[in-house]
C-alpha cells in the first residue's frame, strides 16, 4: 500500500515540476497527504509513541530548544505520527531544527526499544501559516487530531501554549 502510493508520487511529480502554484500544490496535498493522514488516523505503521516513555522522549525534544531556535504554539504527539505548530526564530533553518528534533529523539526511543536504525520518516510536511484564521484552524487540527483518530487520554501527548489555549 505505501509502495504504491510512493510510486504514484514519483509519477505525478516527474509531471508536476516544482516550483508548484497553489493549485498544483493543492491538488498534490489532495491526493498525497489527505491519503497518508487517513492511514496515520487509522493507526497504520510503527505505533512506537504508543509506549508512554517514547512518547515523552518526543515531548522533551520539541521542548528542549524553546526560545532559542523556536516558539512552540501546540503539538501533539501520536502513537505512529506528530503535529507540531511553532514560530521559527530567524536564526535558524527549519530543515536544521526538525533534523535536530528528528535526530535527538530517535537516539533515545532506539536506545529505549533496544535497537538501531532510522525511526522517522526522511521527509515531513510543513505549512506556512498565512494569517490568524488558518492559525487557529491549525490549533484546533492539532487538538482535534488523537479524537478524530478515536485515542483515549492517556494514548497521546497534547501541549498548548497560552495563545493556542485562547483559540475555540
Amino acid at each position: 500500500m505505501l509502495k504504491r502510493w510512493q510510486e504514484e508520487q514519483v509519477i505525478w511529480r516527474s509531471h508536476h515540476p516544482e516550483p508548484w502554484t497553489p493549485e498544483v500544490q493543492h491538488e498534490f496535498h489532495a491526493r498525497f497527504s489527505a491519503q497518508i493522514e487517513q492511514w496515520l488516523d487509522a493507526g497504520h505503521g510503527a505505533c512506537v509513541l504508543r509506549d508512554p516513555a517514547c512518547a515523552q522522549i518526543v515531548a522533551e525534544t520539541l521542548a528542549y530548544f524553546e526560545g532559542s531556535r523556536s516558539t512552540q504554539i501546540a503539538w501533539v504527539v501520536m502513537p505512529n505520527h506528530v503535529h507540531t505548530l511553532f514560530i521559527l526564530h530567524e536564526s535558524f533553518e527549519l530543515e536544521r531544527l526538525i533534523g535536530s528534533w528528528k535526530q535527538f529523539s530517535a537516539r533515545g526511543i532506539n536506545r529505549i526499544l533496544h535497537r538501531a536504525g532510522e525511526l522517522w520518516q526522511r521527509d515531513y510536511f510543513d505549512r506556512l501559516i498565512r494569517n490568524e484564521g488558518h492559525l487557529c484552524n491549525c490549533v484546533r487540527y492539532i487538538r482535534r487530531n488523537p479524537g478524530k483518530a478515536r485515542l483515549r487520554p492517556g494514548e497521546y501527548i497534547l501541549w498548548e501554549s497560552e495563545l493556542a489555549k485562547i483559540v475555540e
